[in-house]
């Protein structure tokens, strides 16, 4: 039985997840710039982004398979690094990973999105379908290994147990190692949680619901959300939904909901950052109005291809993206300001309403200034007015940032100094073990 133990002190709270609602821009168009001339400022309009416009840095890094650890894998049916999760070297890929972090994230006190990319495998046994029951076959196929005498439903049922409590240690391993080399960090995994509300097979009305079974297996992943200092849910657009307004509504909205659901299972709530395309701006508002802490708008190296492409860039930023996220992201302030006392994000009240976060024309607006040194400064003129105000506390509740309290988030309860988390990597058998108990007597000296 394989566990570990890593202990950290509690990290405050990351510049950036205070925000009440963050764009981060995650696309690699720094050549734009440097190669073809053509600045696309995003400081102009409050998106975050990497110093040069780059993949990694230090306001969001992605990891991908081949830049964190020895991720277990099958590549064109061919095992690399074992294949499947319980036939690879844990401590060998912590220990590479630790290296990949090092060297990825050099800042100790980073404070931006880390972000974990595999697909290639789920944690839950019956979600790896199609393709990639090759671990399906891949785990049967160590157990019958071991006990060729065993039935197909014997060998079935070891190899689901293996499979997962293996998923599980190189998941909740490879998060627990990042918080512990930069604790300030925003860990996750891409995709997750994932709601599985697919459209496109669809027959009748479609609800947007997330299916009964997928939110109990959401569950079963607890030790996943307790382990995310953030979560990463993906909102990606099959053809056959484009273009159906209502449809696509329902569609992101409950993904949104059951992140928010999951993060409300452990404390503090990871929040979540959804990803998504940046020509899908009509999921901005509802995004924002049901509590999501922001987006993550990526692209890919098409954008910065060549000097038409960043002009075209340019100026859908300019002319379209960036205003409207300056709408957005001031009325999801103004909101915190107003309801929450600063510290914390509005939520509707209603989850099922079409009450958004956005600025009312009728009161504000977005004047573009052409400045000096050249390009465009934007400024919102307004003021909030008692209807707005009144309109906000009504329709919206706060989710408070950690360390906050009360309907306003205007209380800060007492909290244990310095409480020491307790991070353990166990498997199944040795649950409120070793680690469990330490943790207790750590915790009974600091108090």
């Amino acid at each position: 039985m394989v566990w570990l133990c890593i202990l950290q002190e509690k990290a405050s709270l990351p510049t950036l997840a205070q925000v009440p609602f963050l764009t981060v821009w995650n696309a690699p168009t720094g050549q734009c710039k440097t190669r073809y001339g053509v600045d696309l400022d995003l400081g102009v309009f409050n998106i975050v982004s990497n110093q040069n416009q780059s993949f990694m840095g230090d306001n969001i890094t992605i990891f991908y398979k081949a830049k964190l650890g020895l991720y277990p894998e099958y590549v064109q049916r061919q095992a690399v690094n074992g294949g499947v999760p319980q036939n690879a070297s844990l401590p060998e890929h912590l220990r590479t990973a630790t290296e990949n972090i090092q060297t990825y994230i050099p800042d100790r006190d980073f404070q931006g999105l880390a972000v974990v990319d595999w697909e290639s495998w789920r944690p839950v046994w019956e979600r790896n379908w199609e393709n990639m029951n090759v671990y399906w076959e891949g785990s049967r196929a160590l157990v019958k290994a071991k006990h060729p005498d065993w039935s197909p439903a014997q060998v079935e049922v070891v190899a689901r147990q293996e499979f997962q409590v293996a998923a599980r240690d190189f998941m909740e391993g490879t998060l627990r190692l990042g918080g512990s080399q930069r604790p300030r960090g925003m860990w996750g995994f891409y995709g997750f949680p994932c709601c599985y509300n697919y459209y496109k097979n669809t027959t009748g009305n479609y609800t947007g619901e997330c299916p009964q079974i997928e939110s109990k297996r959401n569950d079963a992943l607890f030790w996943l959300w307790n382990a995310s200092s953030a979560l990463y849910p993906d909102i990606y657009l099959d053809v056959a939904m484009r273009g159906l307004g209502d449809v696509v509504r329902r569609y992101t909205n409950h993904r949104v909901m059951e992140a928010m659901r999951v993060g409300a299972q452990v404390t503090p709530n990871p929040p979540p950052y959804l990803s998504l395309r940046s020509h899908r701006l009509h999921l901005l508002p509802g995004s924002a109005a049901l509590g999501s802490a922001g987006i993550v708008l990526w692209g890919d190296n098409a954008y910065s291809k060549s000097k038409i492409n960043c002009e075209a860039v340019k100026n859908y930023l300019d002319g379209t993206l960036g205003p409207y996220l300056v709408n957005v992201t001031t009325a999801a302030t103004l909101c915190s300001r107003t309801v929450c006392s600063s510290h914390g994000r509005c939520q509707r009240r209603d989850r099922s309403s079409t009450t958004y976060l956005h600025l009312d024309p009728r009161a504000w607006t977005i004047v573009s200034d052409k400045r000096a040194e050249g390009g465009q400064s934007y400024r919102v003129l307004g003021k909030l007015n008692q209807y707005e105000a009144v309109a906000m506390r009504t329709h919206f509740q706060c989710l408070c940032y950690p360390g906050w309290g009360g309907e306003n988030c205007s209380k800060q309860p007492r909290s244990v100094p310095n409480a020491v988390w307790h991070n353990c990597l166990f498997d199944v058998f040795m649950f409120q073990s070793k680690c469990y108990l330490m943790y207790c007597l750590l915790l009974y000296e600091i108090m």
